[in-house]
């Protein structure tokens, strides 16, 4: 249990530092915007491509790969039918699925598989299928949404072509393909520009909490008990469910789908709010609230099938 601690207590520290810095009026509204955009435009794809140059790829066929597909489909899906019958704009309902279904793969996926479930090779299928399909096509859907002018097909299929992140998830992908490296002297500066990531948003995350509505005040009780009760319920249950009873996964296999899809929203869906400014107290909120609910969630998860 001390990675499942010790990530929440990682996060909880930085998010606490953004809302000092806010607090102490080191860091104004404009500040964290830039902390957002520059999270986006430059240290996300900076480490999406070193992130990417090592993967595996041959994780992401693996057979938990169909549960954590399914778990996905199975929130995000029902977030959108709400959203239809309530009548949600495009762009908030892409931001409103990506906080019911996109997990936090890296910044907590990642010490959780390797310190609960032993192996964090174990994140490489969810972390893969959210950085190459979920996210580039959350990224194109909201470019489309934020377009003045009716777009082409054409143009649609190109823009995930101008989108920083997706520029450096394919450039990662296309090193982790061939097994080539990038030189020491391009990798090694990446690598620190990549670094910035993580910190920058979770500060960002920090300040918009001291400067914004507190949590649950921001955006209608409703919209945020969907968004978090089909990402720390709906979505692990039907991991869960799909695991054991259609694909017969052994008890090792099916902690890992179960307790990776119990994982909170992660920090970067409220980076993407703020660059297309729509949901950003939906993504604050539901970061906010699913990061508390994790812990209990994850240590249940846990005791039940280990």
């Amino acid at each position: 249990m001390d990675g499942v601690f010790a990530g929440f207590a990682t996060i909880g520290l930085i998010i606490g530092l953004g809302i000092l810095l806010a607090h102490l009026k080191v860091i104004d509204a404009a500040g964290q915007r830039t902390l957002s955009m520059l999270a986006f435009y430059v240290a996300s794809p900076a480490l999406l491509v070193t992130v990417l140059e090592d993967s595996d790829l041959s994780a992401v066929f693996s057979g938990n790969l169909v549960a954590t597909v399914a778990a996905v489909l199975v929130a995000g899906l029902a977030y959108i039918a709400v959203a239809v019958v309530r009548g949600r704009d495009l762009g908030t309902t892409v931001i409103g699925t990506l906080c019911a279904a996109y997990v936090n793969a890296g910044n907590l996926g990642l010490p959780i598989a390797a310190y609960v479930l032993g192996d964090p090779a174990l994140v490489a299928p969810v972390l893969l299928l959210q950085l190459l399909i979920l996210q580039p096509l959350a990224l194109t859907v909201l470019d489309a949404a934020n377009s003045e002018h009716r777009l082409s097909v054409g143009a649609i299929v190109s823009r995930p072509l101008k989108n920083p992140i997706t520029i450096g998830s394919a450039i990662g992908l296309g090193f982790a393909l061939t097994g080539l490296e990038l030189p020491v002297a391009i990798h090694d500066p990446l690598a620190l520009v990549g670094g910035m990531a993580v910190p920058s948003m979770l500060i960002a995350y920090g300040v918009s909490l001291r400067l914004g509505p507190l949590p649950g005040r921001g955006v209608p009780a409703s919209e945020l008990a969907l968004a978090t009760g089909l990402k720390m319920v709906v979505q692990p249950l039907a991991a869960y469910l799909v695991g054991r009873f259609a694909l017969g996964l052994d008890a090792e296999q099916l902690l890992a789908v179960t307790v990776l899809s119990a994982l909170p929203t992660a920090q970067n869906v409220f980076v993407i709010a703020s660059r297309y400014e729509r949901g950003v107290l939906l993504a604050r909120d539901a970061i906010f609230v699913s990061t508390l609910a994790s812990v209990p969630v994850v240590v249940l998860i846990t005791a039940l099938i280990a």
